[in-house]
């Protein structure tokens, strides 16, 4: 029987019926035999996005290896809801390690594995925002630095979100958590402040660095196989929001993962060596407000129904999206709204990229006081 490709695009969304790919371009999560490193029984919050990224990333790995894979996972909301003693939803071989230590246990795995001439078997550790821009930070750099054959995951969801929601490094700026209260002339996380840690990674010289959000499976999966098709020290920063700590609906996690894209204040590319590769290119870009108003933690910036009450912080973080798409060239020929394709912010066709990334003022301002 003749047959001919066909592709059936959902209306209004940029979706492809995945039972429409052929086999060995569906992603892992559509094969029954998939691993399912991260099984049921856990105690993640409803639209936990951290789930979905372990799940995706480790099911990749552990296809990626044919199976011969060891896992590290720091303390944290990883740890805490898939393993409440005695009990685990794993089933992959898994360790926990220290808040801080994930990458220096790994490191130990990796080299254990390697004096019993294991090349085989591969290592990956994991920890969130905390456990990789803060506490665990010198652990990371010291593997960086020393090239060990350890791909670091880190599940940002942009605060310490098991003890309380607290800020983290990778708090973004206007935030709300338990300490960076809504109040006062600058209310929530100060602008200025925290950690671009796949900038970081690629100071390092760090032989692959990626990025990535649950929104886009196939990319996020894609990113992973390569990442264990390199030896030698690689990261892997994947947004993943939460429900809790955001304030968002549950329902809409992988909607405000493929939002933080599209407004380009999380932008999605790939560097090997230092130097940025390629990026995943904005395929209609928004205002950053379309972000803001679908998290709690933001509202007292942008109502749920669109109302600006504080115009100068929107601005600000309008800027830091603009000079960030100027920056990786995150557009496309027409991306909708604002001015001519590239030149312009989607809410005003302003020229960009002459503001701080940082802060969100003219450039060369320092942090606010």
């Amino acid at each position: 029987m003749t047959t001919q490709p066909v592709r059936f695009y959902q209306v209004g969304s940029f979706a492809v019926g995945n039972r429409l790919l052929d086999p060995d371009q569906r992603t892992v999560q559509a094969d029954r035999s998939r691993s399912n490193a991260l099984t049921s029984g856990h105690r993640a919050c409803q639209g936990c996005g951290e789930a979905l990224g372990a799940r995706y990333v480790l099911d990749a790995a552990m296809r990626a290896t044919g199976g011969r894979l060891v896992a590290v996972n720091a303390t944290g909301c990883l740890e805490v809801f898939t393993t409440p003693y005695p009990e685990t939803s794993w089933q992959v071989p898994w360790l926990h390690s220290l808040f801080g230590n994930a990458a220096a246990v790994a490191t130990g795995v990796a080299a254990a594995l390697a004096v019993q001439g294991r090349d085989d078997v591969r290592v990956v550790a994991q920890a969130g925002d905390g456990g990789t821009v803060d506490i665990g930070f010198g652990c990371l750099s010291g593997m960086f630095e020393r090239d060990d054959d350890v791909l670091f995951v880190c599940y940002d969801n942009e605060a310490y979100m098991n003890t309380g929601v607290q800020r983290s490094a990778a708090t973004p700026p206007a935030a709300r958590t338990a300490t960076t209260e809504a109040v006062g002339p600058e209310p929530g996380n100060p602008f200025g402040q925290g950690k671009d840690l796949p900038t970081l990674a690629m100071a390092h010289g760090v032989r692959y660095v990626a990025t990535a959000t649950v929104a886009e499976l196939h990319d996020l999966e894609a990113k992973v196989e390569r990442a264990m098709g390199v030896r030698g020290a690689r990261y892997l920063h994947v947004l993943v929001p939460c429900p809790l700590g955001w304030g968002s609906d549950p329902s809409d996690t992988i909607r405000v993962a493929r939002t933080a894209k599209e407004t380009g204040l999380f932008p999605v590319y790939e560097a090997e060596g230092g130097t940025v590769t390629s990026v995943s290119p904005i395929r209609r870009r928004v205002p950053v407000t379309e972000y803001l108003r679908l998290q709690g933690r933001f509202r007292h910036v942008v109502g749920a129904d669109g109302t600006v009450h504080r115009p100068d912080i929107v601005e600000r973080l309008q800027q830091m999206a603009d000079a960030t798409v100027e920056r990786l060239g995150l557009d496309r020929p027409a991306f909708g709204e604002g001015g001519p394709a590239g030149t312009g912010s989607p809410r005003t066709g302003e020229a960009v990229g002459t503001g701080n990334p940082r802060t969100g003022g003219p450039a060369g301002e320092g942090a606010t006081p």
